[in-house]
């Protein structure tokens, strides 16, 4: 039996759950869970599911882990339900489901049972969270059901705005932070690792049957579908997978800035996930830019100088005088 499952009680019968044919993990209990069960569930899934996540949030006060917890559960949920349930019609019906459970959270709290919104509302409540960026991100796992083949940089840059821009604007709403300038920045950062991840998973998604390689790169350097698929690298392909790392190197780059105007706590955090990103880019030209022979992986080593020059920026900063410009409330 798995944390998760000890952690929660088991569902008597979900034949009338509207999560019915969602993976088990994610299926309503049978009975609402306690705040303490409910949170106790967001964690394991944060801390066991995606170690890059769990990293990170071990520089923030501890104080906010709970709420990056359910944050963290709520995104993880909603990606697994459109992309690891194979039929796009029970996809479709699970997301509109998990949708109308968030809209309840807000509503109706009282009446949610599955842990994720149970763990949420209390966050919700306490950092003021609007609905909208949970909304956003449902809109971006539904469109992946219907439009999966990108025809420029530009409906990317679309796509993100959904699908990882909210992640990063909840980060700082959940922090305290709600200017605009910092919500634009933390954009830039999270649409540079988005774009990132799809260089990075070209042969993985190609076996879903998606390309986020844009057509239009594609049509610039002369590169065809039919190459993708057959996994045919050469010089054009090289050429506009360098032009593609370049751009969300450049977006990483540009986001960067944020790390100057957050709380050093905030700031060690975000420096990691930008890190992370360069790191990922560094992969990929690492292997000469051709990432349809196999996935370029970050290295264990590189995951540890990553580690350790956050900690090491996390000790230099708690030698520093406290740095909370731009902050609406304390964390």
């Amino acid at each position: 039996m798995t944390a998760l499952a000890k952690a929660m009680p088991v569902p008597a019968s979900p034949a009338d759950d509207g999560l019915l044919g969602a993976p088990a993990l994610y299926v309503t209990p049978a009975t609402r869970p306690s705040l303490a069960e409910a949170q106790a569930w967001c964690k394991t899934l944060a801390t066991t599911h995606y170690e890059n996540f769990h990293v990170a949030t071990f520089f923030l006060p501890a104080a906010l882990r709970p709420h990056f917890h359910s944050v963290y559960a709520f995104c993880r949920t909603s990606d697994d339900l459109g992309d690891e349930v194979s039929d796009t019609v029970t996809a479709t019906r699970l997301l509109a489901e998990w949708r109308a459970m968030l809209h309840q959270c807000f509503t109706y709290p009282d009446l949610s049972r599955h842990p994720v919104f149970v763990a949420l509302r209390p966050t919700i409540a306490e950092c003021s969270l609007p609905v909208q960026p949970f909304d956003d991100l449902i809109s971006a796992f539904e469109q992946d059901q219907v439009y999966t083949h990108h025809e420029s940089l530009a409906t990317l840059e679309h796509y993100s705005r959904y699908s990882a821009n909210p992640v990063g604007r909840l980060v700082l709403l959940v922090s305290g932070y709600h200017s605009e300038e910092l919500m634009h920045l933390s954009d830039d950062i999270c649409t540079g690792l988005q774009l990132a991840n799809f260089y990075q998973d070209v042969v993985e998604d190609r076996a879903r049957g998606r390309r986020y390689i844009p057509a239009d790169a594609m049509q610039r350097f002369g590169v065809s579908d039919e190459q993708l698929i057959d996994c045919r690298f050469d010089a054009n392909v090289r050429a506009m997978m360098q032009f593609l790392v370049a751009d969300a190197r450049d977006r990483l780059t540009r986001g960067q800035r944020i790390t100057t105007l957050v709380s050093r706590d905030l700031a060690s955090t975000l420096q990691l996930f930008v890190n992370g990103g360069h790191a990922i880019l560094d992969a990929i030209a690492a292997q000469d830019y051709d990432t349809l022979r196999a996935r370029p992986v970050v290295t264990k080593a590189a995951k540890l100088r990553l580690l350790g020059g956050a900690l090491a920026g996390k000790l230099a900063a708690s030698l520093l005088p406290s740095r909370v410009a731009g902050k609406d409330r304390p964390a």
